[in-house]
């Protein structure tokens, strides 16, 4: 999956889980309710996690950029 792919289902999960929510509290049903914080959590876990991704990729990218530099020294 794409960055953006992966940005898209992390806000559409919250956005859906925020509804959801919504509509637990405003009926009385609890289990909606959960289910909508379980999917907003897991659209901001998500997000959490895809930036790691992308900082490790960096530092991995930069690692590799450096090391090509150092053999062309020689």
């Amino acid at each position: 999956m794409t960055d953006s792919n992966n940005k898209f289902e992390n806000t559409k999960d919250k956005v859906v889980g925020k509804t959801k929510e919504a509509v637990g509290k405003a009926t009385g049903n609890q289990e909606t309710e959960l289910k909508g914080k379980l999917q907003y959590q897991n659209g901001v876990v998500n997000d959490k996690v895809d930036g790691i991704k992308e900082k490790v990729a960096g530092k991995i990218n930069d690692a590799l950029d450096e090391s090509e530099e150092d053999e062309g020294n020689y």
